[in-house]
């Protein structure tokens, strides 16, 4: 057994060691975002690293693909709280414009659908071995999750309240796939993350009402004067 298997046994289930430690970074890197720390990027890259791994052990190459991809993403998400935050402001917090939400939704429904389409051709799902008509579903879910996952990300990056509302519905597929993957860790944390979840997006949504009343008092003072 290869330090990528390495791992121990719970109740007949075996355990990856990249798998739980992996999960322990994703979990904190929700908790730092809740508090808004830039510590919440470092923390996703080290933890995607680590899952890519777990999933390429578990022959889910699809969940592999979006770690790489949350990899990237967390680089991206870094650099620009570094930038939103220089010389000590805030975070500039705030909820997605129409035009935003529009691209979200637009972007997760088109790229489920191409995305799924890949996946079922080349095989990158696992669910593309499981006959019609539960395959399609379970590619359906892989591909759901993988866009769903960047447009989070994504908009977390760009300090928007709504990626919260996006891991909700992300969460709600990704724990009945994590569970019938086999990846028991993982299904137990998505569950976690729903509640993590939950409070974050009150938090952020607090603060980003909190920013737009100050701007607004700001502006009817400029207005006055």
């Amino acid at each position: 057994m290869n330090w990528a298997q390495a791992g121990f046994d719970v109740l007949g289930t075996h355990v990856l060691w990249t798998d739980l430690i992996g999960n322990i970074c994703a979990l904190a890197t929700v908790v730092l975002a809740i508090r808004t720390s830039i510590w919440t990027w470092p923390v996703q890259l080290t933890g995607s690293v680590l899952l890519f791994v777990a999933s390429i052990s578990a022959h889910i190459t699809g969940n592999a693909l979006k770690q790489a991809m949350f990899a990237i993403l967390a680089v991206y998400g870094w650099v620009k709280w570094s930038r939103g935050t220089r010389g000590g402001a805030p975070l500039p917090i705030r909820t997605a414009s129409v035009r935003e939400r529009t691209l979200l939704i637009g972007a997760m429904v088109a790229g489920t659908a191409a995305i799924g389409v890949i996946f079922w051709v080349t095989g990158l799902s696992w669910g593309a071995a499981v006959p019609p008509p539960k395959g399609y579903l379970l590619v359906a879910a892989d591909a759901y999750i993988f866009v769903g996952s960047a447009a989070a990300t994504w908009a977390q990056g760009r300090a928007l309240v709504d990626f919260w509302i996006i891991w909700v519905a992300v969460d709600l597929v990704g724990v009945p796939l994590a569970f019938t993957s086999g990846l028991v860790v993982s299904g137990a944390v998505y569950g976690v993350f729903f509640v993590l979840v939950l409070i974050g997006f009150a938090g952020w949504l607090k603060q980003a009402n909190r920013a737009r009343a100050g701007t607004t008092t700001i502006d009817q003072g400029v207005a006055t004067a």
